[in-house]
């Protein structure tokens, strides 16, 4: 009798063993990025983990945090840099603090149109680029999420030219490119997290904001702010980054993975964001926010009004980096 106790104790401790190397052999990845859980950015990133899962048959478990649950983009950013954060979407313009060529992507009125601007981004040089600059920095560059073209909104007036802006206070990304923009435009650029936006407007402590109005009306800043501007004057793209050592301790069949799934993740992005943005301007409107679009007339006059963020940034990023990326954008333009 003792004998088959001992047989059966053994058994029981060699499968719980069993079972307990299994559970630890799974590989769990936090992923964070500041954009709402009703955003089609949040869409893409749940349908990477999916994609994720799926393919690995359950080693891989990515867990997405959005809405900076796991803290503002630059908090993130350092963390996935320091290997405490698996992963991160962010913006371009915060990453251009650790990787200041990924800043080219937010050059104002730039691009002109969405195709032109999925052409540059997908160019398989224009990733290879990207790549060889966030690795030295502790970053894996493996694709995009994204915000969309950005629009204005404000509670004093309507922006219909850049002397319009002059001493609005408005809330931007904490990025470089954008606080130069703003200021060459007249305005008082304020950096601040973006979950802390409604508050900020409610309480008057900005007049505006720079979002695609899609996304100023799915958090609802048209409900304190009644004027926007159609602007498209910036394209947010948020670089998905993973912490180097950890991608390094992949397989190369699970980063594979992940590449694909980063494919998978972009284009469930745009697609939500395109159908989005076509309903936006009859939202805002239905909520009584006046809206005006940009001719292309209006277009260039804001073109000429940045051209010392051109200047500076020819400088800041390279003049061989900047021209390279420009005759990107000219090259795709022409071609039909």
């Amino acid at each position: 009798m003792f004998k088959k106790l001992l047989i059966v104790s053994m058994i029981l401790i060699v499968v719980f063993v069993f079972l307990q190397v299994n559970a630890s052999a799974k590989i769990i990845v936090k992923y964070g990025h500041v954009g709402p859980p009703i955003h089609p950015q949040h869409f893409g990133a749940v349908a990477f983990a999916k994609y994720v899962t799926e393919k690995t048959k359950g080693e891989i478990e990515v867990q997405v945090f959005p809405l900076g649950q796991l803290g503002g983009e630059r908090s993130m950013t350092e963390q996935v840099q320091a290997g405490t954060l698996h992963m991160t979407a962010v913006t371009s313009g915060v990453l251009a603090n650790f990787v200041p060529e990924i800043g080219i992507i937010e050059l104002p009125f730039v691009y002109p149109n969405r195709a032109v601007a999925y052409k540059v981004l997908d160019d398989k040089e224009v990733q290879q680029r990207f790549a060889k600059y966030c690795e030295p920095k502790g970053f894996i560059f493996i694709g995009y999420t994204e915000n969309e073209f950005r629009d204005l909104t404000n509670s004093k007036r309507p922006i219909k030219k850049p002397e319009d802006l002059n001493g609005l206070k408005i809330r931007v990304v904490e990025s470089p490119v954008f606080i130069d923009t703003f200021k060459a435009l007249g305005a008082n650029p304020t950096p601040m997290p973006f979950p802390e936006i409604y508050n900020a407007l409610q309480q008057k402590v900005i007049d505006g904001q720079d979002n695609p109005l899609f996304t100023s009306v799915l958090m609802k800043f048209t409900e304190v702010n009644k004027f926007a501007t159609v602007s498209n004057h910036i394209l947010t793209e948020c670089p998905v980054v993973v912490n180097k050592k950890f991608w390094n301790s992949l397989t190369p069949e699970q980063q594979k993975i992940f590449r694909e799934a980063a494919a998978v993740q972009i284009k469930v992005n745009r697609e939500g964001n395109a159908k989005g943005s076509a309903d936006a301007i009859e939202k805002a409107k239905a909520q009584k926010v006046d809206v005006y679009v940009l001719t292309a007339k209006d277009r260039d006059v804001f073109r000429k009004a940045v051209q010392p963020v051109y200047d500076k940034y020819k400088g800041v990023f390279g003049a061989e980096w900047y021209n390279f990326f420009m005759k990107k954008i000219d090259f795709y333009s022409k071609k039909k």
